[in-house]
């Protein structure tokens, strides 16, 4: 089933008379449960079009649908809803909050999503148990990751929407993670969509997507994506 559409979707922003084309006439079906990597380098347009399907962003024209639902005109009010229920959302910077406790970050979902899931099957889920009464200072980077990762999944969201996720990682606790993500789409059948640079993590995409000066060049299925493992880092 297609999870995400997006029908002629441009995306431009106006500085007086200078105009910059984000996202230009792009066109995008993507099925439900797929792990999916959007390739491009800074500047091409990826990162537009995450936050276009996350509800942060608008289109200037076009229409995406979302699990059946035209986001495209949605009011400020109904795309906050929307962002609550869809979407779960994993940044490069961790965003934790720095005077609550790793299950405390985790639960603040609670107050937002309409089914959040338990926090601490969340953190069992990404291998953090032992430490959900911990101060965000007192993990590395990848633990801190993955205490995103679990607040992300905590909102029981159909599709989690990834910005350089391993970024600041270096590549062991990046395979870590990754291989975190992969296993949500596998297990839990959670739609996963990573924007990055990184070439190597599109090898273990079931669907890569191109982006090129705002334009999708390319969308390739991938018939024998690799295990992280098998990837060379």
């Amino acid at each position: 089933m297609n999870i995400i559409e997006l029908s002629d979707v441009s995306r431009i922003y106006r500085n007086g008379e200078h105009e910059q084309r984000a996202l230009d006439h792009a066109n995008l079906t993507l099925e439900e449960g797929r792990f999916i990597v959007v390739l491009g380098q800074s500047g091409a347009g990826k990162s537009t079009l995450l936050n276009l399907i996350g509800g942060l962003d608008s289109p200037t024209s076009g229409t995406i649908t979302v699990a059946g639902r035209d986001i495209s005109t949605l009011t400020p009010n109904e795309l906050a809803d929307y962002r609550a229920d869809t979407v779960g959302f994993v940044f490069q910077s961790y965003n934790l909050i720095p005077t609550l406790t790793v299950i405390e970050n985790v639960a603040l979902v609670k107050d937002i999503a309409s089914d959040p899931l338990s926090s601490h099957d969340m953190l069992k889920a990404v291998g953090l148990e032992d430490h959900i009464h911990n101060f965000p200072s007192e993990l590395s980077g990848g633990e801190q990751q993955r205490v995103s990762i679990a607040r992300a999944l905590a909102k029981n969201p159909k599709i989690l929407l990834c910005d350089e996720p391993t970024g600041a990682l270096d590549s062991e606790t990046g395979v870590m993670v990754l291989k975190l993500l992969l296993s949500m789409a596998r297990d839990l059948g959670k739609t996963i969509l990573i924007v990055t640079h990184n070439q190597n993590i599109a090898k273990m995409a079931d669907v890569v997507v191109h982006v090129r000066n705002g334009h999708i060049v390319s969308c390739e299925e991938q018939a024998n994506p690799l295990a992280a493992e098998e990837v060379d880092w």
